[in-house]
């Protein structure tokens, strides 16, 4: 009889496997978690950067473990069809990754302004509401970024039940206002995001090199196989 002999996962499959998992973990977590499932039920954020942001990170976990599922199931049963599903979903992900990356650090104002008006209407809704969601999403990015409202002065500030403890005696008087933090943070650490994505496009091609490589050694052992059975018949 004659055997192949090449039933192996995919080097990649399992670091895909684990970046495709946190990125839908964190993306349910910001979904339904206690501090911010309550912007989801809004409908006049519906389309800010936060929401569009989380709806990314879980389809694109969603997709990458779907793609890890095709490379495992073609490279253990030695699947050509599945693995170039594989290859090419792989190739559409890699392409994603590097364009995401490169959007995120070339429009990193933009998207940080984005991400400032978003907490503006967060913040006016809450002040004509005082809705309890919506308070304790605000509480939650207030002590996240250690920021206070839209003017950063406690005195005078309209939501300032949900502003975090002072560190100072200063801060009793001015801190950081979120829209300015917002942006700030985020522009400071567009070249982190981006490199995560980058990271992970390049996991993801490493990954699709394998699967080639793995394809050509099935193609070539069906070519022996065959080879075999004509000089035997």
């Amino acid at each position: 009889a004659f055997s192949s002999g090449i039933n192996l996962p995919l080097p990649s499959s399992s670091s895909s496997s684990v970046v495709g998992l946190a990125f839908l973990g964190l993306g349910l977590w910001l979904r339904f978690g206690e501090n911010t499932r309550g912007i989801f039920g809004i409908d006049a954020l519906n389309s800010s950067a936060f929401v569009i942001g989380v709806t990314v990170l879980i389809i694109l976990g969603s997709i990458m473990l779907i793609v890890v599922a095709f490379g495992d199931y073609g490279a253990c049963n030695e699947k050509k069809c599945a693995l170039q599903v594989f290859a090419i979903l792989l190739l559409f992900l890699a392409v994603a990754e590097f364009v995401i990356g490169g959007l995120a650090y070339s429009n990193s104002n933009m998207v940080g302004l984005r991400l400032g008006e978003f907490y503006t209407t967060l913040y006016s809704l809450y002040v004509s509401s005082q809705d309890p969601a919506i308070g304790v999403t605000l509480a939650f990015i207030h002590n996240s970024l250690h920021c206070c409202g839209m003017t950063g002065v406690p005195l005078v500030e309209l939501v300032k039940q949900t502003c975090p403890k002072p560190n100072g005696v200063l801060e009793h008087l001015v801190m950081p206002n979120c829209p300015t933090t917002i942006v700030t943070v985020f522009d400071s650490r567009a070249p982190l995001v981006m490199g995560i994505f980058i990271g992970i496009g390049a996991l993801l091609i490493t990954a699709l090199v394998c699967a080639i490589v793995l394809l050509k050694q099935l193609k070539k052992v069906h070519q022996d196989i065959t080879a075999y059975y004509s000089s035997v018949y």
